[in-house]
């Protein structure tokens, strides 16, 4: 049997090599041995893939670490990234390419404030204006082209007045004499007409009463109305130049008038930050061209489409409504990541409580309620990143499968697809990585069918794990002293902190294990530890300096099984230098990870 003895100072050695490692191996369920053609369409096209198998592609192109499948040895291997880190935020290390976006983006939207698209966006009404515009050409023409035609119409009334035509020499006359009536007459009229308009009017009457009595009555008739026709023509027409005189007026004062200058640029916001303004802003617009691929007009779009939603939403208005407190242990923000980001995590297997979950999914109303407040935790959530462009602006989600209600609950699975929409149009690139644990076999159908919702850049920040290997995927992202005593850290209320760091070692199978705790003087050792799977025996001793000192004994040895408290906290009080020594044994046939801290306190606390 192999013992192996290790300080706290040589564990980082063994530390750095755990994190290093890129492959999970676990066992394969013989069901999803029989669902293995399932995920072919989802993965590339080199090789058919497991349900099981999901390779994550890392965002920046960062190359995936894979080892060649073995296909007999009935394994299942997860390959997961190195790291996920970001693109930079800072302007001056773009490409190219993506500054010129930039600033064709906020080009863009300048021009949109300028005209208040974001919050008057211009009716179509203006496009209905253009062909309104040749239909009133139209009538003018149609107006100057019948204008003629109406002093036509008295030759025509002429034409047929004159069937028996008169002889010339007497039409001349009487033409004569009438002109000479006529011009008489309009003087007259014109005379009157200044005093009283209405005798203008008796006066055309009662020449044509004493036309009638003459010979050839009917042509000096016609003769006379051409004549007042033309003649009133012209005095129409000297009459609506005056009459248009007074509208015309108005239109050369406008011209005169100034300009009234423009409206000043409209003010838009979003996550309290404006859309133009400084280097906050460039983050923001940024994200919006990263969910785009950096096509410009389809991000200017979707930051339109999203302010238009906040609006129609009322996100601002909500943000500190009081929405209960039903789902605080549903959803939850505990501790960062190994790159300072916010950690989130969803606790799916919480709606199997009955009356949790009828009221969140049982109708409409009550899953609009739902998608509220986790828009509103969202938010909150967001509202505390300073979007400056060397911060944290994104999250990491961590979602627990374990005991989730299967698919055939329809509320919860329309609720979840209706979220994913909206968050993906309305909140891009807020996540930096998306770790599912604790899958079952079924959700990766599941995952399957909520795919062709989901962009390709979202879908390449997931990342799966069974069981069995959940804790140890969180660790490649998240330190054991900020993971959930129920994940599988140390992070819990109690003597340690997040400050205290934790060192991990994996022990082989059928071996021992030390661990030193060196003291130099009086004081108080405090400890704790954790082992997964358990099964091994545990015990701890104290170890005095002096050559003649006792060995004391600490914690005496016992069986330490999956049933017990997950970790093992103990402390020992010494007035003497030495050392506490902890042996851990593990005689199973396979290997056990170990987890563990320590910290000294004065006698006087």
């Amino acid at each position: 049997m192999a013992e192996e003895t290790q300080k706290p100072a040589a564990s980082e050695a063994q530390t750095s090599t755990i994190k290093e490692e890129v492959v999970v191996v676990e066992e394969k369920p013989a069901v999803i041995e029989k669902d293995a053609p399932a995920p072919v369409p989802e993965a590339e096209p080199e090789a058919p893939a497991k349900p099981a198998v999901v390779e994550e592609a890392v965002v920046e192109g960062v190359v995936e670490l894979e080892k060649p499948k073995e296909e007999t040895t009935g394994e299942v291997k997860i390959t997961q990234s190195v790291s996920f880190k970001e693109e930079t935020n800072v302007v001056g290390e773009l490409p190219e390419a993506q500054k010129k976006a930039l600033d064709d983006l906020k080009q863009l939207i300048q021009e949109a404030l300028n005209k208040h698209e974001f919050t008057t966006p211009p009716p179509p009404a203006k496009e209905e204006e253009k062909p309104a515009e040749p239909e009133k050409v139209e009538v003018k023409e149609e107006e100057k082209i019948e204008a003629p035609s109406t002093s036509e119409e008295p030759k025509t009334a002429e034409a047929e007045a004159s069937t028996p035509p008169p002889p010339p020499p007497v039409v001349e006359e009487k033409v004569e004499v009438k002109e000479e009536k006529v011009e008489e007459k309009v003087e007259v009229k014109k005379e009157e007409e200044k005093a009283e308009p209405s005798a203008a009017a008796e006066t055309v009457v009662v020449e044509k009463e004493a036309a009638v009595d003459e010979d050839g009555a009917k042509t000096v008739e016609a003769i006379e109305e051409t004549i007042v026709a033309v003649s009133s023509a012209p005095a129409a027409e000297e009459a609506a130049p005056a009459e248009a005189t007074p509208a015309e007026e108005p239109k050369i004062e406008e011209e005169a008038a100034p300009a009234a200058p423009p409206p000043p640029p409209e003010e838009v916001f979003i996550w309290g930050i404006p859309l133009l303004g400084d280097e906050r802003s460039d983050v923001i617009l940024l994200k919006f061209l990263r969910a785009r691929d950096f096509k410009v007009k389809d991000a200017f779009t979707m930051i339109k489409n999203t302010v238009k939603w906040r609006k129609e939403f009322g996100i601002d208005a909500f943000l500190e409504e009081d929405l209960g407190d039903e789902m605080e242990k549903v959803v939850y923000t505990h501790g960062v990541d190994k790159e300072g980001h916010p950690v989130c995590y969803n606790v799916y297997g919480a709606f199997q409580d009955k009356e949790l979950y009828q009221k969140c999914f049982a109708d409409e109303e009550k899953r609009a309620k739902f998608l509220k407040w986790r828009i509103q935790f969202l938010e909150k959530s967001i509202r505390k990143f300073d979007f400056s462009p060397n911060g944290i602006c994104t999250i990491v989600q961590v979602s627990d499968m374990k005991n989730s209600p299967g698919p055939n609950r329809t509320g919860l699975r329309y609720a979840t697809k209706h979220a994913l929409s909206l968050l993906q149009d309305n909140y891009p690139e807020f996540v930096a990585k998306n770790v599912f644990i604790n899958v079952p076999w079924w959700y990766l159908t599941f995952h399957k069918m909520m795919s062709p919702f989901l962009t390709h850049r979202t879908k390449s920040k997931f990342v799966f794990a069974g069981p069995s290997k959940s804790a140890e995927t969180l660790f490649k992202y998240i330190a054991p002293e900020e993971v959930p005593v129920q994940y599988g850290g140390l992070s819990k209320d109690g003597e340690f902190t997040v400050a205290d760091s934790v060192t991990d070692f994996t022990i082989k199978p059928t071996s021992k294990h030390t661990v030193e705790f060196p003291v130099s003087e009086a004081c108080v050792l405090v400890w704790e530890l954790r082992v997964f799977g358990w099964d091994v025996s545990y015990r701890a001793e104290f170890v005095p300096s002096a050559e003649d000192g006792y060995t004391v004994i600490v914690s005496k040895t016992r069986k330490i099984t999956s049933s017990d408290d997950p970790v093992i906290s103990d402390s020992f009080k010494t007035g003497e230098p030495g050392k506490v020594v902890l042996t851990i044994d593990n005689q199973t046939s396979k290997k056990k990870k170990l987890l563990y801290r320590s910290k000294t306190k004065s006698t006087s606390e």
